[in-house]
Order: C-alpha cells, then structure tokens, then sequence
C-alpha cells in the first residue's frame, strides 16, 4: 500500500490494521519459535552424523 492510498484511510481503519499486523507479526515470531525449538529438540535427539546424511 502507497502512502497516497493510506492518506485516504481514516485513523480507526489504520489502526485496526496495524493492530491486526502486530497480532499476525507476534503469532509467526510464536510459531517460528516453535519450529526453531522442535528443529534443535530433533538435532540433540539423532547420534551424531555427517551433515550431509541428515534424513527426513
């Protein structure tokens, strides 16, 4: 979005919007840290191995 379009948007509007971003921003940082958290649980997890034998 342009700032020309965002001109003509009133204050609750981008509010709202800017609220919505913020919980969307703070659930993916959430997930990430999730993911992040499982990937080093599956790491510490398998024996030892050559990195370029890493199964999935």
């Amino acid at each position: 979005m342009r700032e020309s379009e965002l001109a003509v948007i009133g204050d609750a509007e981008l509010v709202e919007e800017l609220s919505m971003l913020t919980t969307q921003t703070a659930r993916m940082r959430a997930r990430m840290v999730d993911i992040m958290t499982e990937l080093e649980r599956r790491r510490c997890a398998r024996p030892a191995q050559h990195a370029g034998s890493v199964r999935n």
